[in-house]
C-alpha cells in the first residue's frame, strides 16, 4: 500500500477503536434495542428444498403455478419491510409456471422436462440486479444507469433458466457493488428480517435478505470481497464462493478489470444445504467435472483446521465471543463425527486487507471513479473530492461509501512499490494454506468481526470485510454455513475454506453443520 493510503487506514483503524462505543450506544439510540422482524414461515411450500419442490411439481403432487403463487404472495409480504426486491417480473413468471404444467399434463413426462434435463423445473429463483436477466433493470444501484434493462441473460443465470428455474424478481445491491451494506440511490436500504434496524450485508445483500425471509429459496450472487459470504453470514442463510475461474463471471454490472478479474467469484446463494451442490453444478457448466462434487465425502477422512481471529490485524475489529463460541462448537462436532480437528495460527492473515488490496489494484484495472461516472470505456470519471461536498448538501447522485473508494484510490499510485512485495506474500500464504488443506482439509475461519451490525455502522468498520476477503485474494472455494442465532436473535456462522478445486469439501462439512446446527432458522416475527 502506499504511505498516504496507510495513513488513512491507520486514522480510520484509530476513530474505530476510539469512538465505537460511543458510536454504538447512539445507535443503540437512534434504532432502539430491538427492530422489527418479518413474520415466521409457515407455508409448507415455502419451507421445502428446491430439490424436493422440483420433484413435487414432476410428479404432480403440486403444481408449478402454486408453488410460484406462494412465494409471490411471501414477497408481496415480506418486502415492505425488507426493501430487498427492487424489480419484479411475476406476471411473466406465472405465465412460465402455467407452460410448465401444462407440458407436464400429459400422461407421461416429456424428455425434455426429465430430472435430466430439467432438475430443478418449475423452482422460483431470484436474482442480483447486478446481472443480466433479459428485460430485467441492470442499473447496479448507480442512478446514471437508471431505467437500464439488460437484452440478454448473463451466461450464469442463462444456465439455472435451463435446468427449469423460473426467475421472478431481482434483487438489490450496494452501490457498483462495492460495499457490504446494500443501500443505493435508486432502490434505497435493504434491511435485515431479523430486525430491520441491522444490515444484510453487500454486495448481494438483497439475494441473502429475500432468501432468508422465505420468499426466495435460491439465488445468484457474486463475490469479490466476500459479497456472497457476508450476506449469506448476516442473513443466516448459505452460500458459496466457488473456486477460480468455474463459474462464469461474465454479464454482470461492473465488470472485473485488472487484478479484480482473479478476485472475482460467481456462486449461488441458498436457504438449504441440499441445494448447494446441484446447483453449482448446473452454474460451473462443463466446468463442473473439475470438482469431482458426485464422489462422497467421508467426514472420518475429514481434516478440519480452526482459527477464531486474523490473528491481530490493526485494521479489524476483536471477533464477538458468540461467533468464536459457535465456531469452537462447530469443530468439536465435526470431530464428533469423525473428523480429525486441530487449531491452527496462520501469521499471514493479519495482512489479509493489505493483500487482498494489492491483489485488488495489480494489473491496473479501470478506476472505480470511472464506472461511477458511467465512463467505463470513454476514461471519463467523477471528482470524489466534489462529490464528498455534494454529498454533504444532499446534492450527490452517489453514496458515501462510493465516494469514500473513489477518494481512497486517488492515493493508490499505478505504480505502488509495495504491490509486488505484498503479492510475494500472497503466493506464500497460498502455498501455505495449499499444502495445509491438501485434499482432504478444511479450514473453519470466522464469516466477520459481528454479527449483523447497526445500518451505516461499517462506515466505521469499513475493513472488516477482509476476513472474506482473503480468500478472494487467494481463490479458494468458501462456503459461509449459518449456526443458529445470537442471543439477540440475529444470525451466527462461519467460514468452511477449502484449497483450489476441492469445492465438494466445503459443500460436504456445510451440510454435515446443516445437520448438527439446524441450518436456516425463520425470523420469528415480532412477538
Amino acid at each position: 500500500m502506499s504511505v498516504l493510503r496507510s495513513i488513512l487506514y491507520y486514522i480510520l483503524s484509530a476513530v474505530t477503536f476510539v469512538a465505537g462505543p460511543l458510536v454504538w450506544l447512539v445507535f443503540r439510540l437512534i434504532y432502539g434495542l430491538k427492530g422489527q422482524s418479518v413474520s415466521k414461515v409457515t407455508d409448507p411450500l415455502l419451507l421445502a428444498s428446491a430439490t424436493s419442490l422440483a420433484k413435487k411439481i414432476r410428479l404432480r403432487q403440486v403444481t408449478a403455478e402454486e408453488v410460484m403463487q406462494a412465494f409471490i404472495r411471501r414477497a408481496r409480504e415480506v418486502n415492505p419491510i425488507v426493501n430487498a426486491i427492487v424489480a419484479e417480473r411475476y406476471a411473466e413468471a406465472l405465465e412460465e409456471a402455467r407452460e410448465v404444467d401444462r407440458l407436464l399434463s400429459g400422461g407421461s413426462i416429456p424428455e425434455e422436462l426429465s430430472e435430466r434435463s430439467k432438475p430443478f423445473l418449475g423452482v422460483p429463483l431470484t436474482v442480483k440486479e447486478a446481472f443480466a436477466l433479459e428485460g430485467m433493470p441492470n442499473c447496479s444501484g448507480l442512478v446514471s444507469r437508471k431505467g437500464m434493462k439488460a437484452d440478454s441473460d448473463c451466461p450464469a443465470v442463462h444456465r439455472l433458466k435451463e435446468s427449469g428455474m423460473i426467475p421472478f424478481a431481482c434483487t438489490n445491491t450496494s452501490e457498483l457493488c462495492m460495499w457490504y451494506e446494500s443501500a443505493n440511490n435508486v432502490y434505497g436500504r435493504t434491511k435485515n428480517a431479523y430486525d430491520n434496524t441491522k444490515i444484510v450485508g453487500g454486495s448481494s445483500g438483497g439475494e441473502g435478505c429475500i432468501i432468508s425471509t422465505g420468499a426466495s429459496l435460491l439465488g445468484v450472487g457474486s463475490d469479490i470481497g466476500g459479497s456472497i459470504r457476508m450476506p449469506a453470514f448476516f442473513n443466516g442463510v448459505f452460500g458459496h464462493r466457488p473456486s477460480k475461474n468455474l463459474v462464469p463471471n461474465e454479464g454482470q454490472h461492473p465488470p472485473a478489470t485488472g487484478g479484480q478479474v482473479e478476485l472475482l467469484a460467481t456462486g449461488p446463494m441458498c436457504r438449504y444445504a441440499e441445494d448447494l451442490t446441484p446447483v453449482l453444478k448446473i452454474m460451473a457448466g462443463p466446468q463442473a467435472a473439475r470438482l469431482n462434487l458426485d464422489t462422497k465425502v467421508d467426514m472420518s477422512t475429514v481434516k478440519v483446521y480452526t482459527m477464531d481471529s486474523d490473528g491481530g490485524s490493526l485494521f479489524t475489529g476483536r471477533v464477538n465471543p458468540q461467533l468464536k463460541e459457535a465456531q469452537r462448537k462447530a469443530c468439536d462436532y465435526l470431530g464428533s463425527v469423525g473428523a480429525t480437528t486441530k487449531p491452527v495460527k496462520l501469521g499471514l492473515m493479519k495482512y489479509s486487507l493489505e493483500l487482498w488490496s494489492a491483489k485488488m489494484v495489480s494489473g491496473q484495472g479501470t478506476k472505480f471513479a470511472c464506472f461511477m461516472a458511467g465512463g467505463e470505456h470513454s476514461g471519463k470519471k467523477v471528482n470524489c473530492f466534489t462529490e464528498i461536498f455534494k454529498w454533504m448538501l444532499g446534492r450527490s447522485d452517489h453514496t458515501l461509501p462510493a465516494i469514500g473508494l473513489g477518494v481512497l484510490e486517488t492515493f493508490t499510485p499505478d505504480d505502488d512499490p509495495n504491490v509486488p512485495r505484498l503479492l510475494t506474500l500472497l503466493d506464500g500464504l497460498h502455498q501455505q494454506l495449499t499444502t495445509l488443506l491438501a485434499d482432504d482439509g478444511v479450514l473453519l475461519y470466522p464469516s466477520h468481526p459481528e454479527p449483523a451490525p447497526y445500518h451505516n455502522h461499517p462506515l466505521l468498520t469499513p475493513f472488516n470485510f477482509s476476513y472474506t476477503g482473503i480468500f478472494n485474494a487467494l481463490g479458494f472455494p468458501v462456503t459461509q454455513v449459518p449456526l443458529g442465532l445470537s442471543r439477540e436473535g440475529l444470525p451466527l456462522g462461519v467460514q468452511v475454506v477449502g484449497a483450489p478445486d476441492q469445492d465438494r469439501l466445503t459443500l460436504a462439512v456445510a451440510a454435515q453443520l446443516e445437520k448438527g446446527f439446524g441450518g436456516w432458522v425463520s425470523p420469528p416475527g415480532n412477538q
